[in-house]
């Protein structure tokens, strides 16, 4: 995990410019509205929301932005917002699969089916990748004052896998189905994860020299740059190279 560690980290530093961060509250807003049409706006009573909300927390969204997305998501006449994911294969044989959360199916599908085309990969059939990698629960705790020995017992007992601590940032790593009582402990500790969400981990990764990894990455940031594309996975093996190339 500590290639996908490292990755992270890069990723929450790029997180910090603004067309980033207009991008990271875009997908929060989505999983807001999702999650309250599911299971309505009271977050006691709807865990999913509550994890929205953290979230939203921790990406610094304004309280006012928060209670706005809610209040419209409530709303009888909100648009209508489709889960979709899609699968294929970016340049050198890498696995790539998308998650997306979108008002228009037609749109979205053009959109992935061109990006995969733009940068030689090509769209699969869904389904056909999915058992490349395993749905994992991925924590993000700031470290902060917080005793890192006594709470790494707690995060073991609600179902830690693997626990690593990198430039200040705890990282929680645990099975699907642990990811509730997970997010149960945080709470009863009083600790908000900057970020979680249920991540797809390849089961094993393609290890490429430094041209063709920047190749890939080429493809997936194009699709992170998508409005509607949520969450981008692959197989690749993230280098300490190819992470040194990108800081």
């Amino acid at each position: 995990m500590s290639g996908h560690s490292k990755w992270s980290t890069i990723k929450r530093k790029k997180g910090a410019a603004d067309s980033k961060r207009s991008k990271i509250f875009s997908k929060v807003i989505k999983e807001i509205s999702i999650s309250v049409k599911e299971s309505g706006p009271d977050p006691d009573g709807n865990p999913r929301l509550r994890v929205a909300i953290a979230n939203a927390k921790g990406a610094n969204m304004p309280k006012e932005t928060l209670q706005r997305a809610i209040s419209k998501a409530a709303d009888k006449d909100a648009a209508s917002l489709h889960e979709v994911t899609y699968e294929g294969y970016a340049p050198h044989g890498i696995a790539i699969f998308i998650e997306a959360t979108t008002d228009n199916l037609q749109r979205t599908v053009a959109n992935v089916r061109m990006i995969f085309n733009k940068y030689n990969g090509n769209l699969g059939t869904n389904g056909s990748l999915g058992f490349l990698f395993d749905r994992k629960g991925i924590f993000t705790i700031q470290q902060g004052t917080l005793n890192f020995d006594e709470l790494e017992l707690d995060l073991i007992d609600a179902g830690a896998e693997d626990i690593t601590v990198e430039d200040g940032y705890i990282t929680v790593v645990t099975a699907m189905e642990d990811f509730g009582s997970m997010m149960k402990k945080l709470e009863e500790l009083k600790i908000e994860a900057e970020n979680a969400q249920l991540q797809r981990i390849s089961k094993e990764t393609n290890k490429l020299d430094l041209d063709a990894s920047r190749k890939v990455m080429k493809i997936i940031d194009a699709f992170e740059d998508d409005d509607d594309v949520t969450n981008v996975y692959h197989n690749m093996e993230m280098t300490d190279e190819l992470l040194d190339s990108m800081e």
